[in-house]
C-alpha cells in the first residue's frame, strides 16, 4: 500500500483501532489502524498483507522496545511534534526513536528526530560523545543519515581540536571501520586544497629558512672578524708614535729638543 503522508490527520482516524502491546511489561496502547498504516510501511505490511490472525485481531507486540520511546513516538504520530532535548542524556531515548523510524519505515520520523538531534548539537556547541557513536553504529547501517550525522560531527571535532582524547584515541585504534568513516567524512567536505596545510611545502619552507638563518649567522660572524681586523692596526700605530716622541726614561723628545 503506497504511503498517504500528505493527507490529513482527521482523515486518518477511522474507527478501525489496533493494539499495540511494547516491552516487557507489555503496556497496551491502543492506536488508530489507518493512522499507524499510513505512517508506517511495516505496520501496514502488519496489518494489511499479514497473517490472517493479525488482520483479525489486529493486535501486535513489541517486546524488545521500551516504553518511552514509544510514548514519544506516538505523540509524534498523532501530533508530528518532538520534544526538544534539554539535556545531553535526553538524546538516549531520542535515538532509540530514530532507531524506531528507520525499522518501521517512517521517513518523516527519521527526518524529524534527526533534525532535533542536530539542532540540539548546534545549539549546545557540543559533539557527540563516544558511547552515542557507538551506539548509532551498533544498530544502524553504513548509510543510515544519524551515523553520517555523528560520524562527520566526530570528524570535525577532531580536525579542529588539539590532539585526539585518550577515549577517542582507543576507540579508533579498535574500530577501523570508524576511523575510515571519520576520514571519508573529512572527504566529503571538498575542501579548497589551498585552505589545507601541505606538509610537503612547510618542510621546504623549514629548511629555507634554516639556511637562511646559518648564512646571516655567518653574514654576523665574518663582519665581526672584519671589524677586528680593522682596529688591530691602528691601535699598533698609535703604539708606536707614542714610543717615538718619549725616550727611554719616558720624557717628550720634543719637549727635550726645545729645551736644548
Amino acid at each position: 500500500m503506497a504511503m498517504e503522508r500528505e493527507r490529513p490527520l482527521h482523515e486518518l482516524l477511522s474507527r478501525s483501532m489496533v493494539d499495540i502491546y511494547v516491552g516487557s511489561e507489555n503496556t497496551h496502547w491502543i492506536l488508530h489502524e489507518k493512522l499507524l498504516c499510513a505512517r508506517s510501511k511495516y505496520f501496514a505490511k502488519i496489518f494489511y498483507t499479514g497473517s490472517e490472525a493479525n488482520s483479525k485481531s489486529k493486535t501486535f507486540g513489541l517486546p524488545d522496545d521500551e516504553d518511552e520511546p514509544f510514548r514519544m513516538f506516538v505523540g509524534w504520530l498523532y501530533s508530528a511534534a518532538i520534544p526538544a532535548p534539554e539535556e545531553e542524556k535526553d538524546l538516549a531515548n531520542l535515538f532509540d526513536l530514530y532507531l524506531m523510524g528507520e525499522k518501521w519505515q517512517i521517513t518523516g520520523l527519521v527526518r524529524d528526530v534527526l533534525d532535533t538531534v542536530r539542532a540540539f548539537y548546534r545549539h549546545t556547541q557540543t559533539f557527540p560523545g563516544l558511547r552515542r557513536v557507538q551506539y548509532i553504529y551498533a544498530n544502524t547501517d553504513a548509510d543510515s543519515p544519524m551515523r553520517q550525522l555523528l560520524v562527520g560531527s566526530v570528524a570535525r571535532m577532531l580536525a579542529l581540536g588539539d590532539g585526539i582524547p585518550a577515549h577517542w584515541d582507543k576507540a579508533l585504534r579498535k574500530n577501523g571501520q570508524l576511523a575510515v568513516d571519520i576520514i571519508l567524512g573529512m572527504q566529503a567536505w571538498k575542501l579548497d586544497p589551498e585552505s589545507v596545510p601541505d606538509p610537503r611545502e612547510e618542510m621546504l619552507a623549514k629548511e629555507v629558512e634554516k639556511v637562511q638563518l646559518v648564512e646571516k649567522a655567518e653574514q654576523k660572524l665574518g663582519e665581526q672578524a672584519e671589524s677586528s681586523t680593522e682596529q688591530v692596526p691602528q691601535e699598533d700605530g698609535e703604539m708606536a708614535q707614542e714610543a717615538e716622541m718619549t725616550d727611554g726614561d719616558g720624557h717628550t723628545l720634543v719637549d727635550s729638543a726645545e729645551d736644548h
